[in-house]
């Protein structure tokens, strides 16, 4: 019995965390927001000064962490494309989909399409690995389609709650969040730590954005409120947040972990109404509830499976 009530209170610290964690993204999205339309700061800026700043702390917390280890991911010439696939297709790329489907709608849509990121890695595995897709995918596609039909449109085809290419923008986040979901899982298998990977992924990503648009060229007005979006997002968008999930993991299997993530997409919708002055129909929420409900039953329709292979 002592052991069941430790195990049970294990998760329920798992659980905890990884909520944290969640609401902190849900946070950051809606700090998103103020940066790219009350603050109007390009995408381009925005993206070279947020992965290069987040990926050196990372490296350094990594270094604190792990110390000469984080050089591992540079081992072979298979792992060193793989980070590079990782922080250009995966990474980078989700970064900047999400911040212009953000900059031209608003990011309680956006959350919404991004977390359709399961679906999309199903149907890769159907095209590329021609792996058949389970009942249950089918169910949890026909919802989400469902829910996305009625956050996107009110329930009126002949519009849109969001502009077209927000729309475009956000289906783009969430093909590149699979992406960034799937594309580092050869490097963690391979023995490196997530945050080693993502610390490296980030530096490689600011790299290139810097590149393209330098942090000290035209460099907007840097003001209290611009300083502290900005740290917010990549505190509690990244580093603090990454660091809650893995923390969880030492208690809740991953399985209970990936169910509490509705949590983003729901505190993104309700500081987008408190603080950004969001107006949303009866449609949208249901809309919204269908997609997140659509994403636990692909979930759980997975690990039932994986169970049973087991």
């Amino acid at each position: 019995m002592k052991t069941n009530a430790n195990s049970s209170e294990n998760i329920k610290k798992g659980i905890f965390w990884a909520t944290m964690a969640s609401a902190m993204w849900g946070i950051s999205g809606t700090v998103l927001q103020f940066i790219s339309q009350s603050q109007n700061v390009p995408a381009s800026w925005f993206l070279s000064a947020r992965t290069s700043v987040t990926g050196v702390v990372l490296l350094i917390v990594s270094a604190i962490m792990y110390g000469k280890k984080i050089f591992n991911v540079f081992n072979s010439v298979r792992n060193i494309l793989w980070l590079i696939a990782y922080a250009v297709f995966g990474l980078g790329a989700n970064l900047l989909t999400f911040y212009m489907s953000v900059q031209t709608g608003n990011s309680a849509a956006s959350t919404i399409l991004q977390y359709l990121s399961p679906l999309f890695i199903v149907l890769g595995s159907l095209v590329f690995l021609h792996q058949r897709p389970l009942r249950s995918d089918l169910i949890a596609f026909i919802v989400a389609m469902i829910g996305v039909f009625l956050a996107i449109t009110r329930g009126d085809i002949s519009q849109l709650s969001i502009p077209m290419v927000s729309l475009l923008w956000g289906i783009g986040s969430g093909i590149t969040a699979a992406g960034y979901v799937v594309l580092p899982r050869t490097l963690v298998k391979e023995g490196n730590s997530p945050i080693v990977v993502l610390g490296w992924a980030m530096l490689l990503a600011g790299i290139i954005f810097n590149c393209y648009r330098p942090v000290w060229v035209h460099t907007p007005p840097i003001n209290l409120g611009l300083v502290a979006s900005m740290s917010t997002v990549i505190l509690l968008g990244t580093i603090i947040p990454f660091a809650l999930v893995l923390y969880s993991t030492h208690f809740a299997p991953s399985d209970v972990i990936s169910i509490v993530d509705a949590t983003q997409p729901v505190m993104t919708f309700v500081l987008s109404i408190i603080f950004l002055g969001l107006k949303i129909t009866v449609a949208e929420v249901v809309g919204s509830i269908l997609v997140i409900l659509a994403i636990y039953l692909l979930n759980r329709g997975r690990q039932k499976a994986d169970s049973q292979r087991g």
